[in-house]
């Protein structure tokens, strides 16, 4: 995990009181034209937006407000219309796709609304596989993997399959499955989305913990109305533009 550990403020809230050449995300004039038929789709109008080190950031708006492809853009799975997305100082759309496969290998994981999870894989080899597929060794692999799912509290359900799980747990693992990389940025879109709300909340609380005790920065859409008591910022989108951003950290 990374070493830098997230501060918190008075109020328990993770990413607080952070240097401003932490920043670690940057956007500029960030713009996205979907052609739709015979129109043009305005997905996001002109964003700015700075996240550092630390943050656990809450990106909400109604369904079409820009949340996702927002996050999309940030994580390199998308090309903007024009503008720029710097992630650690590098200018992402100028990198080649070998470059942006590897930048989001090594500094990001995601978390999704609907698990992404191998149904015919057990819990440990859905975390494993991300290793796997990097070369990693299998001792390192074996602690790495087992580690993670101690962290979302699976280690006992190691040898189950997703659809031996609830949904928190499926939402857990792959969250464990996210970290095994040791990520610096973690982007989560609608992650509680499929889940009743206390099991949502768990969720959050977990992301939480991680920012605080991990290090880890987490950039987050969501709707669900209960986030902002545990995130340090909410940025709020309209119509493909930030018109509100409320800061937790002082």
């Amino acid at each position: 995990m990374a070493t830098e550990r997230a501060s918190v403020d008075q109020d328990g809230r993770a990413g607080a009181g952070l240097a401003e050449d932490s920043v670690i995300v940057e956007t500029v004039d960030l713009r996205r034209v979907y052609q739709v038929g015979s129109e043009q789709v305005h997905a996001l109008r002109g964003v700015n937006l700075k996240i550092r080190r630390g943050q656990f950031a809450a990106f909400k708006g109604r369904s079409g407000s820009g949340k996702t492809t927002l996050l999309n853009l940030i994580g390199g799975l998308d090309q903007p219309t024009s503008g720029k997305v710097y992630l650690f100082g590098r200018e992402i759309s100028s990198l080649s796709e070998a470059e942006r496969t590897k930048l989001r290998r090594d500094k990001l994981g995601f978390v999704f609304q609907s698990f992404a999870l191998i149904p015919t894989f057990t819990a440990y080899e859905n975390v494993e596989l991300p290793l796997r597929i990097a070369r990693v060794g299998a001792r390192e692999r074996r602690e790495r993997a087992m580690h993670c799912l101690t962290i979302v509290g699976l280690r006992r359900w190691a040898d189950h399959r997703p659809f031996e799980m609830s949904g928190g747990q499926q939402q857990r693992l792959s969250i464990a499955r996210a970290l095994v990389r040791s990520p610096e940025i973690i982007i989560a879109d609608e992650p509680t989305g499929e889940l009743d709300s206390e099991t949502g909340r768990r969720i959050i609380l977990l992301f939480q913990q991680l920012v605080r005790e991990e290090g880890v920065t987490i950039l987050m859409a969501s709707h669900d109305p209960t986030v902002d008591e545990f995130v340090s910022d909410v940025y709020q989108l309209v119509d493909g533009q930030i018109v509100d951003h409320i800061s937790y950290g002082g």
